[in-house]
């Protein structure tokens, strides 16, 4: 049985986000690193950096600091982040019927024929594919 690493990178940063952690170390892949290349151009991440250790590559994240995040936790202010497709059930659209996050405020992250975009750059290029997460 594999594992399903887009899981596990969604999960250690909505569990670093919830901690209040500022660093996140992650498995390098190549969809990984798409993945975070998107999250860093879209602005939820401030900083990635590929760290190697003992013959093993580390994606080290380095999340957004939020000032007004004084309080106990609320899942209103921090980083959404949710798993659409898996290994179990795969997630397919066409670019017509890509849902839109929050009115477009949100990203779609799919898997098309011309690698992992998001939402956005697909109706633009008029492209559908797996569905893989929902970041707001």
């Amino acid at each position: 049985m594999g594992r399903d690493t887009i899981a596990d990178i969604i999960t250690s940063i909505r569990n670093a986000d919830m901690d209040r952690k500022r660093v996140v170390r992650i498995a390098s892949t190549n969809i990984t690193e798409n993945i975070v290349k998107i999250l860093l151009r879209e602005g939820f991440i401030e900083n990635a950096r590929k760290h190697r250790e003992n013959s093993k590559s580390f994606l080290v994240l380095t999340l957004q600091h939020r000032r007004n995040r004084q309080k106990p936790y609320r899942k209103r202010n921090g980083l959404n982040l949710k798993r659409i497709s898996r290994p179990g059930l795969r997630i397919y659209s066409n670019y017509q019927r890509i849902p839109r996050i929050l009115g477009g405020m949100g990203v779609v992250i799919l898997s098309t024929s011309r690698g992992i975009i998001t939402d956005r750059e697909a109706r633009l290029e008029r492209i559908g594919g797996e569905i893989l997460c929902y970041i707001w």
